[in-house]
């Protein structure tokens, strides 16, 4: 359940950040300022984008890393759980 929240959460977050990203950009080139403020304007616009984009990479890795440890301690519980189980029936017989 909580990877489709992520999936959800992922597909969600990066066509919001690239539509905004965008949207800006054209925003700035229809406004009327000098060519050389708005190529300025749009390189620290592209600079914060990388650097959004490369936050929300980040944070994908973390939640898969969370994820993927959640995963494997549930496997390790169970894995745990049927020895234990199977060792009582061992020992009834």
């Amino acid at each position: 359940m909580k990877e489709e929240e992520i999936t959800k959460e992922r597909s969600i977050m990066v066509p919001f950040l690239v539509g905004g990203l965008v949207g800006a950009a054209l925003g700035l080139l229809f406004a009327p300022k000098a060519g050389r403020e708005v190529r300025k304007q749009i390189k620290d616009l592209a600079v914060d984008g990388k650097e959004k984009i490369a936050s929300a990479v980040d944070k994908g890795r973390e939640f898969y890393t969370e994820a993927l440890s959640a995963v494997n301690s549930a496997i390790d519980a169970g894995k745990q759980a049927y020895i234990q189980e199977r060792d009582k029936i061992e020992v009834a017989h």
